[in-house]
C-alpha cells in the first residue's frame, strides 16, 4: 500500500514530468515506493535525477548540481532543468 507521503511525491513528480515533456525533455519515474524522476536531454543525453522532498511547510524539488525549486512551481523547475541540460548540451569552446 502506498502512503499519503508517497502519493504526494508522485503527484509532484508527475506534474514536473509533464512539464518537462512539453519542453522536449525525456523522463522516467524510478525507485518504486520512493520515486525519483530521471530526466535526460534527448540530443546530448545529459541527465539528472530529481527528488521531491518535504521542506518546512511545503515541498521542494532538488537536482544536481545545486538545483532547487519550490515543488508548487513545477513550471519554473522545468524551465530551470531544461536550461541546465541545454547548457550542458552545448560543446565547450576551445
Amino acid at each position: 500500500m502506498t502512503s499519503v507521503f508517497s502519493q504526494q511525491r508522485l503527484t509532484y513528480l508527475g506534474s514536473l514530468s509533464a512539464e518537462l515533456s512539453e519542453r522536449g525533455l525525456a523522463g522516467r519515474m524510478v525507485g518504486g515506493d520512493d520515486p525519483v524522476l530521471w530526466v535526460w536531454h534527448p540530443d546530448s543525453l545529459r541527465q539528472t535525477i530529481v527528488f521531491a522532498t518535504p521542506a518546512g511547510d511545503g515541498w521542494l524539488f532538488l537536482w544536481s548540481p545545486d538545483g532547487q525549486e519550490n515543488a508548487e512551481d513545477f513550471r519554473r523547475a522545468a524551465d530551470s532543468i531544461k536550461r541546465l541540460l541545454e547548457d550542458s548540451a552545448q560543446p565547450a569552446e576551445p
